[in-house]
């Protein structure tokens, strides 16, 4: 498990504030944060050295692309063998319609969030691409209806005053 780096209150607005608008000007945040945009830059500097920050992300709207249909596939694969493991993971990464994956515990050994068309392209994944894989013993396909993002992401402890800021709410 990776290592938690220390972060003080000044970091968790600097990492509120990028997670909500990661578009903001250095001398913005700095402003929102009380701190010269030196400092800003040197602590998000520090931020992306240790790891916090892993990097920024274009977010598209599959409907816009043609893959309106989105959905998530639970996969058992038998046998769970790391020899098997790896090329599976790779071959459903590579995959364009492929949005995420998740190594999970339990009765599934894999979540997978797939965009897709329509149903028959659905269809035609899940027969082509998954369970033609003689790795994979069973795919349950879910279909996401809509789909909400939650708020900022912080380190466990005391929460009441960053859900004060987060949702403006005592």
């Amino acid at each position: 498990m990776a290592e938690s780096v220390v972060l003080d209150p000044v970091d968790l607005r600097i990492l509120r504030l990028l997670q909500n608008d990661a578009r903001i000007t250095y001398r913005d945040l700095a402003a929102q944060v009380g701190v010269a945009p030196s400092t800003c830059l040197d602590r998000i500097s520090r931020l992306r050295r240790s790891g916090v920050i892993l990097g920024h992300q274009l977010r598209l709207d599959p409907a816009k692309l043609g893959r309106g249909l989105e959905a998530l596939l639970s996969v058992q694969v038998r046998p769970h063998r790391r020899e098997l493991v790896g090329p599976f993971v790779d071959r459903i990464r590579a995959l364009p319609e492929s949005r995420s994956v998740f190594h999970l515990a339990g009765p599934d050994d894999y979540l997978v969030h797939v965009a897709v068309a329509d149903t028959a392209d659905l269809q035609r994944l899940v027969l082509d691409e998954f369970t033609a894989r003689h790795e994979v013993a069973r795919v349950e396909t879910r279909l996401i209806f809509q789909q909400w993002d939650c708020g900022p992401l912080l380190p466990p402890g005391p929460e009441a005053e960053s859900r004060e800021e987060t949702t403006g709410k005592s």
